[in-house]
C-alpha cells in the first residue's frame, strides 16, 4: 500500500517537491500529516493536503509569499494553521501542536509543539496519525511511530492514547468516529466503542452546529448505515439524533410490523441507490427520517393489527423541531420536512383513481421537490413480497407517465389562478387586503380542480363566489 501511495504523491511533485525545498532551505521540517496521508494510502486522495511543521505561522507565510497562487488567513492563524492554494490543490500548514484541553468545553488552549512525536499523539484516531517527511529533492519519508498504518489494514479505528482521555479532550471525536465508520468503511475498535458508551454524555459539550458539520458528513459517506448503527448501539444518537433510535418498537407476538428502525435504513439504502450524482443530503436526511412520527402514532389493533395513522403529519412537525436544533439553515429544513409530510400522500393514488385535480396538487405540493419525492417514495417500497412491489413501482409509473402528459397540455410548474392580484381588485372594486387574498386562493384552488380557465370563464367563477359570499 505504500507504494501506491507514493505513486499517487509522485504526481503531486509539481507541488510537494518546491514546497519542501522552501522549508528545507529556511531550516525547517515539513510533514504531509493526517487524512492527506490516510487518504493517499487509501488510493482516494483528493485536492485538500494538510501539512504540519516545526515552523512558526509567521515563518510559514514568509516562506509561501511569492510561491502560493494565494494565502490567506480564515482565523486559524491563531491555532497555528496558514492556508494557500496552488495549482488546483488546497493547502493547510500548521505549526506542531501540544494542545491542552481545560475538558469544560471543547476549546484547546493552544500550544505549539517542538516535535512531530508531540503532534501525532494528539490526533484523534491512529489511521490520522501517520506521516510522510518532504524533504529536498522530492524525497519522501513515512513516519508511522503509532502504529496507524496497521490499523488502516485492519481497517480499525483506535486512538493514539487511551479513548477515554481522547475523548475527555474533545467529546466531537466520539461522533468523528461514527463518521470515519461511515466515510471509510471501518469498524472502531472495542476499546473505542466502549469509552464512547460509557461517556456519550459528554457530546453534550459540543456545539450543536459542530454536531450537525459531523452528521451531515456521516449521512452523506459511503456506508451511512454502519455510522448510524454505530451511534445508536453506543447512545450517541439518543443525545444528538434522538428520534432515530426511537424507531426500534418493539416487536410483540401479537402486533406484528415492520421493525421502523430497520425499515428506514433499508429505505436511505435504496434512496441513495437512486442518486445520480453527488449525495444528496436533502433526501438521504428525508429518507432517514420519514417515519420518525409512527412511534408516537402507533395505536395496536383489534385482531393484531398496528396502524399509525397521520405519522407523517407528526413526522413533519419532528423533522422541523430538530433539525432547527441542530442548526441547519431554514431551506433545508423546510424541504426535508416537506417530503417527510409528503411521502405518503401516493398510498392514496390506489390504482390510479386520482382525478387530474389531485394530481395537480401533488405536483403543486412537491413543487421544486417532486424529482426527490419520487425517488423518496421508490424507495419507501421495501416488501418482500415481489408481485406486491412489482405492482407498487407500475402504479407509481403510470402516475409519473400522468404527470407528464398533464405537463405536454399544461405548465404544472407554474400552477397559479388565472387572474393576479391587480385583476381581482379591478373586477370585484376591493382595495388591498385580506379579500384580495382569499379571492386569490379561491382562483388558485379552482385551477387545481379545473385546469387552466380562459380569462372569461375565470373572472365568471370569481364574480359568482363573490356574490355567494355576499
Amino acid at each position: 500500500m505504500l507504494a501506491g501511495a507514493a505513486v499517487t504523491l509522485g504526481r503531486l511533485s509539481d507541488v510537494l517537491v518546491p514546497l519542501g525545498e522552501l522549508f528545507a532551505a529556511q531550516g525547517h521540517e515539513l510533514y504531509l500529516v493526517g487524512g492527506s496521508v490516510r487518504d493517499a494510502v487509501l488510493g482516494r486522495l483528493g485536492t485538500d493536503l494538510d501539512f504540519t511543521t516545526d515552523a512558526r505561522p509567521e515563518a510559514v507565510q514568509r516562506i509561501l509569499r511569492g510561491w502560493a497562487d494565494h494565502l490567506w488567513d480564515t482565523g486559524g492563524l491563531a491555532f497555528g494553521t496558514v492556508s494557500a492554494s496552488k495549482a488546483d490543490q488546497q493547502i493547510e500548514i500548521t505549526t506542531f501542536r501540544a494542545d491542552n484541553y481545560d475538558r469544560v468545553s471543547r476549546n484547546p488552549e493552544v500550544t505549539f509543539g517542538d516535535t512531530l512525536a508531540d503532534d501525532l499523539v494528539r490526533r484523534d484516531f491512529t489511521v490520522n496519525a501517520m506521516a510522510v517527511r518532504i524533504g529536498a529533492e522530492g524525497a519522501l519519508e513515512f513516519v508511522d511511530p503509532l502504529d496507524g498504518m496497521r490499523s488502516l489494514l485492519a481497517g480499525v479505528l483506535d486512538t493514539p492514547a487511551a479513548p477515554e482521555d481522547s475523548f475527555n479532550d474533545d467529546p466531537l471525536r466520539m461522533l468523528r468516529a461514527a463518521r470515519f465508520v461511515s466515510q471509510l468503511g471501518f469498524d472502531v475498535a472495542p476499546r473505542v466503542r466502549a469509552a464512547i458508551t460509557s461517556m456519550a454524555e459528554q457530546i453534550d459539550r459540543i456545539t450543536a452546529e459542530r454536531v450537525r458539520v459531523e452528521l451531515d458528513k456521516l449521512i452523506a459517506g459511503a456506508h451511512p448505515i454502519d455510522g448510524i448503527n454505530v451511534m445508536c448501539e453506543t447512545g450517541l444518537a439518543d443525545r444528538v439524533l434522538p428520534e432515530v433510535p426511537a424507531m426500534k418498537l418493539e416487536i410483540d407476538e401479537h402486533h406484528q410490523h415492520k421493525d421502523v428502525y430497520w425499515h428506514s435504513l433499508t429505505v436511505l439504502e435504496q434512496a441513495i441507490d437512486q442518486e445520480d450524482g453527488d449525495p444528496d443530503l436533502v433526501l438521504r436526511w428525508a429518507a432517514l427520517l420519514h417515519d420518525v412520527g409512527k412511534p408516537d402514532t402507533k395505536r395496536n389493533e383489534p385482531g393484531g393489527g398496528v396502524s399509525f395513522h397521520h405519522h407523517e403529519v407528526v413526522g413533519a412537525k419532528m423533522v422541523r423541531r430538530r433539525l432547527r436544533a441542530l442548526k441547519f439553515p431554514k431551506q433545508f429544513t423546510e424541504e426535508v420536512a416537506r417530503l417527510v409530510f409528503l411521502h405518503l400522500r401516493f398510498h392514496g393514488y390506489g390504482k390510479g383513481q386520482w382525478t387530474d385535480s389531485a394530481v395537480r396538487r401533488y405536483v403543486t405540493d412537491a413543487d421544486d421537490l417532486l424529482p426527490r419525492l419520487h425517488k423518496l417514495v421508490r424507495a419507501d417500497c421495501t416488501t418482500r413480497n415481489k408481485r406486491r412491489a412489482a405492482a407498487l413501482r407500475a402504479t407509481y409509473d403510470e402516475l409519473e407517465d400522468r404527470i407528464a402528459r398533464l405537463r405536454e397540455q399544461e405548465d404544472l410548474a407554474k400552477v397559479r389562478p388565472d387572474l393576479d392580484g391587480n385583476a381581482i381588485m379591478e373586477l370585484l372594486g376591493v382595495p388591498p387586503g385580506p379579500a384580495v387574498g382569499k379571492a386569490w386562493n379561491y382562483l388558485k384552488e379552482l385551477r387545481l380542480d379545473r385546469g387552466p380557465l380562459t380569462r372569461d370563464e375565470a373572472e365568471a367563477a370569481l364574480l359568482e363566489w363573490w356574490n355567494a359570499r355576499k
